[in-house]
């Protein structure tokens, strides 16, 4: 008698074992597609920003080119001014300088002129007959008259002309002063141009260096993304590479502003904001608060492995992941832990519930590390 029994059994057990291997490498080349793809749409996204850069870097050359043209012609505005101011001032204090001149000679010229008026006003309007009575030679008498009269209206002439002078002079001086006054508008005007000029070429300095730097951030990081793209794809290539590939996962730092938030919830505190108390709430300078619903999903927010899951003095319940590079996300607070230590976990999958938290309320504690030191989470979580 033939026994079948065993035989069909040990095919079942093998047909099943056979399966089980099929489904595993089936996920695995489901997830290396899954990282293939995310690497993908993400070299994409830099793409774009390194496009956006370099046109935003263009315009702002051109924009420089024409405010240090206009730095320049602020220059030669002010140097201008600066001479009109010269020139003004110089004009003035000539003018000053005449009048001065003109007020010394006539202090000088006065006692002479002023004796000389009083000696004909007392002749007052009998004046020819007092010469003809003073004058011992008749014959000179239209002389001496001439004389005076000539001399009265030299001296009457000469207090006019220098009346007249005078008011010239102060005229010109007003005007001058006013001339002067107005430049020196005109220069400080042309100053501050030229100092709001080069302030704006320096911001423009500034943002292109800016620029330059988060290009080549940009170029480094779609450089590692790359490289790990195209071992996914050899991976997928060569299939049975697949689990490894997978396993790698994708870098951190070229997802920054592009991961998705641990836990619907608003930022209660912030990053770099401590108040005094202990535990993870007291530590927030080293990440961030979130208020959650109670038991909400918590997930991660990248690829990684689970570095530590369990209760952590200070951080309740804390789930650490790894996502290699020196880069972890912790989860703290939280109510319940649905990880183990070890577990490879993929992006959104749920590490644990949201849970009190020692300030009062429910949400969680999350932190960012990145080549081991903490980071702002809001600039690497995408905005809402």
């Amino acid at each position: 008698m033939i026994s079948v029994g065993p035989r069909f059994s040990g095919g079942v057990v093998l047909a099943i074992a056979m399966s089980a291997v099929a489904s595993a490498d089936q996920t695995d080349r489901a997830r290396t597609e899954a990282l293939a793809k995310r690497a993908g749409e993400r070299l994409a996204a830099l793409q774009r920003e390194a496009d956006r850069l370099a046109a935003d870097e263009s315009s702002l050359l051109n924009q420089l080119r024409k405010l240090e043209i206009e730095r320049q012609l602020r220059a030669a505005d002010v140097k201008q001014a600066e001479a009109e101011v010269g020139k003004a001032q110089s004009d003035l204090d000539a003018t000053k300088a005449q009048i001065e001149r003109l007020q010394a000679a006539d202090a000088a010229e006065k006692p002479e002129i002023r004796t000389r008026l009083v000696e004909i006003y007392k002749l007052g309007a009998a004046r020819y007959a007092r010469l003809l009575l003073a004058t011992p030679d008749l014959r000179r008498l239209g002389q001496a008259t001439r004389t005076v009269a000539a001399l009265a209206k030299l001296d009457r002439e000469r207090i006019a002309q220098h009346q007249r002078t005078v008011g010239d002079l102060k005229a010109s001086q007003q005007a001058l002063e006013r001339r002067t006054g107005e430049a020196r508008k005109l220069r400080d005007a042309a100053e501050q141009a030229q100092t709001a000029a080069a302030r704006a070429t320096q911001a423009h300095n500034d943002l292109i260096r800016d620029i330059d730097r988060r290009r080549d951030l940009n170029a480094q990081l779609a450089g590692e993304l790359q490289a790990v793209q195209q071992k996914l794809q050899i991976a997928l290539r060569d299939g049975p590479n697949a689990a490894a590939a997978a396993d790698a996962g994708l870098p951190l730092k070229p997802f920054r502003g592009d991961l998705g938030w641990p836990v619907a919830g608003d930022v209660r505190r912030r990053f770099g904001r401590a108040d005094g108390s202990t535990g993870a709430s007291g530590t927030s300078s080293s990440g961030i608060e979130v208020n959650a619903a109670d038991s909400a999903p918590v997930v991660a927010v990248h690829d990684g492995t689970v570095a530590f899951a369990g209760s952590f003095s200070g951080f309740g319940n804390l789930v650490i992941l790894d996502h290699g590079s020196q880069a972890f996300s912790l989860y703290g607070d939280l109510l319940e832990v649905s990880v183990a230590k070890g577990a490879r976990v993929d992006r959104g999958q749920t590490v644990g519930s949201a849970g009190p938290l020692p300030s009062g309320g429910t949400g969680i504690y999350f932190e960012l590390r990145v080549d081991g030191r903490p980071v702002d989470p809001l600039q690497w979580l995408k905005r809402k």
